[in-house]
């Protein structure tokens, strides 16, 4: 039998990109994926990502939410998963002050409902995403998994934790393989319109003054999306050894080992635009403080990626920027999709 591969979100950001890289991988592979397709963005950009799935004979997709249990049981019964993938989640830290119900719907409900799914049926592998942000309050750095996330600051971060917790106790009690990934900032080309690089972005090119909060005194280990992809497709086909107390639970981060300052981060999108004729100037700025939800910093000890893997994420932000400004300009100038 083939392969069969679940991955959920599959219209997203990461779930876009981690099925063209498993694909090219093995063009055997069959992969269901699962999205709502919901508004949370704009859904054109979500349709143009599954567009290019559909090109995959191999590829199916099943419009539908994870958190209706009816859906995944039926998911389950049709297709005899080898490996699961969870990328559906409501995103973002912000949202989560004013939509809590959602996070629950989703992230806990939704991913209680696939440990259920993969208790009953035999996989080799759960493979789910994690966060940066359940790192919260945390002073030292770099993050390690061995650190302690028992200060969350905002809901999103909450549930997140919650779903390592639910992992781990399912893994201890039926045996399931299960690692979490904890994602440190992801950017890149057909990203998330929510995130802060496509709002300043789309703000620079009309003109507006972008916020910019705590005065700029903020710092993130950006991770370009090629990076995030090739470390869930090694960790994916690995499965984790057993822990001191014997269950089959691993956590790793992946981060590009490297904080940069929001205004550099600035600084050099701005370079890129103007390379790529987006604007002919550095934009107008408006500094405020921060934010409630936002940290101060993200860094990721990658030290468990090198020595289970001997890889790490490697593309610099000059890279990774040059990379997504001219996929914007091609997909909303060139193309004629604004």
């Amino acid at each position: 039998m083939k392969t069969s591969i679940l991955i959920t979100g599959v219209a997203g950001f990461i779930g876009y990109f981690l099925t063209k890289k498993l694909f090219q991988k093995n063009s055997d592979l069959i992969i269901v994926g699962i999205d709502n397709l919901n508004d949370y963005y704009d859904t054109s950009l979500k349709k143009s990502r599954l567009k290019q799935l559909l090109t995959y004979s191999n590829f199916i997709f099943v419009e539908g939410d994870i958190s209706n249990k009816e859906t995944i049981q039926n998911l389950f019964n049709k297709y005899s998963f080898t490996y699961v993938v969870n990328l559906a989640a409501q995103a973002g830290v912000r949202y989560s002050i004013d939509h809590p119900d959602t996070y629950i719907q989703s992230n806990i409900v939704g991913f209680f409902n696939l440990l259920e799914a993969c208790r009953h049926h035999s996989i080799n592998h759960f493979v789910f995403a994690s966060s940066s942000s359940i790192y919260g309050a945390n002073k030292k750095v770099p993050y390690s998994t061995g650190d302690k996330t028992d200060c969350p600051v905002s809901l999103y971060a909450a549930t997140k934790k919650t779903d390592e917790l639910l992992g781990y106790a399912y893994s201890k009690l039926y045996n399931t393989p299960m690692t979490g990934l904890r994602f440190f900032t992801v950017y890149g080309p057909m990203g998330r319109p929510d995130m802060a690089y496509f709002k300043f972005t789309n703000s620079l090119i009309k003109g507006e003054t972008i916020d910019i909060y705590n005065n700029g005194d903020m710092f993130r280990d950006f991770t370009y999306i090629d990076d995030i992809v090739e470390g869930i497709a090694r960790i994916l086909f690995k499965i984790p050894s057993r822990d001191a107390n014997g269950v089959l639970f691993k956590v790793y981060n992946i981060g590009n080992n490297h904080p940069d300052s929001l205004l550099t981060f600035v600084s050099i999108l701005e370079q890129k635009l103007i390379k790529y004729s987006l604007i002919n100037k550095e934009g107008k700025k408006r500094y405020l403080p921060m934010q409630p939800g936002d940290v101060y910093q993200t860094y990721a000890d990658v030290s468990d990626l090198l020595s289970d893997f001997n890889w790490k994420p490697s593309t610099t932000l000059e890279d990774g920027l040059e990379k997504f400004v001219k996929w914007y300009k091609e997909y909303f100038f060139d193309n004629g999709n604004k």
